[in-house]
């Protein structure tokens, strides 16, 4: 990797993103609620800039490829787990977000070793999965700053397709991985 890569205005902004779980950790614990808030929202602006950025400058790199979901992981992951923790999001729905994230890391894990697969694009699940996560978060943070019952609704909602849409991105997942590693075991020798 060259160190040029470190320094596009992208990754910039993905590392800069990665910056941020710190203080939005630090104001959660605090129930700084609004600082929090706010800081989520920067780093949400950061990743859609940096993704804007990379395609309208030419810049997309290898190290943002995987520079980019890695922070997004950490922002979400992250910042559900505090969240369970000051007791603003139940934790049946953090201990899914997880399961679902490390199986789908493990089977990573072993596909690459075993078959040498790398190419592990999210699917539409996926998406929205994280697309559900994003919204949960956001709402959950919403409510503590201003509890009102139509807040609350748009919190319960989007918690519940985060439970339904990482149960299917696993499942699909799996079948996905399952259905690569077959058609490479049938693909004939080099």
């Amino acid at each position: 990797m060259k160190f040029s890569q470190l320094l596009t205005a992208p990754n910039q902004l993905t590392l800069l993103r990665m910056l941020f779980l710190p203080f939005i950790i630090i104001n959660l614990v605090g129930q700084h609620y609004l600082w929090a808030l706010s800081l989520f929202l920067l780093a949400g602006l950061s990743d859609g800039l940096d993704g804007l950025l990379a395609r309208k400058l030419h810049q997309q790199t290898l190290l943002g490829q995987y520079l980019d979901p890695i922070a997004d992981k950490l922002l979400l992951s992250t910042t559900f787990l505090v969240l369970s923790i000051v007791h603003l999001i139940p934790w049946k729905y953090t201990v899914v977000v997880f399961s679902r994230d490390i199986s789908i890391l493990a089977v990573s894990a072993v596909l690459y070793m075993i078959a040498g697969l790398r190419d592990f694009r999210p699917s539409i699940f996926g998406k929205a999965n994280t697309f559900s996560q994003l919204a949960a978060v956001f709402f959950a943070m919403l409510l503590a700053v201003y509890p009102l019952r139509g807040i609350w609704i748009a919190r319960t909602m989007f918690l519940r397709a985060t439970f339904v849409f990482a149960m299917l991105s696993g499942v699909h997942y799996v079948f996905l991985a399952q259905h690569r590693l077959r058609k490479q075991e049938a693909a004939p020798p080099l």
